[in-house]
């Protein structure tokens, strides 16, 4: 079994889209046909096999998403959070020897997206 996608409801899918896609560093998939109205909601790529779908709020309510995880490699990690940083993103909520999907965790952060999404970024060594 793999993840598939994570769905996070957004209030503007065009911002969330140019976050995760020009600052996270995720390819945005489906957005010129979500911009046509041909898709109800642009994704961004995160790995071959998962997406995370960036669905309109729209006024409906959703269950809240605690966090969702990405697991980079330590160059990726660091780029993320330089670029996080750059944005004026908060990344200062840090743990070491986090345990995860893969086993522990040397180091992680935690960021909020535009709508307040809360992602976790890891590597492992």
């Amino acid at each position: 079994m793999r993840l598939d996608h994570v769905v996070l409801w957004t209030k503007d899918p065009r911002a969330a889209v140019d976050f995760y896609s020009r600052v996270v560093g995720l390819a945005p998939l489906r957005y010129s046909e979500f911009e046509t109205g041909d898709a109800p909601f642009p994704s961004v790529r995160v790995s071959q096999d998962s997406v995370i779908d960036l669905m309109p709020l729209d006024g409906r309510d959703g269950h809240p998403v605690n966090h969702i995880c990405l697991a980079l490699s330590k160059s990726e990690y660091d780029a993320l959070d330089e670029r996080l940083r750059a944005e004026g993103v908060d990344t200062s909520t840090r743990l070491t020897n986090s345990y995860g999907a893969q086993g522990w965790a040397a180091q992680t952060f935690y960021f909020a997206d535009p709508d307040g999404n809360v992602v976790e970024a890891r590597y492992y060594d």
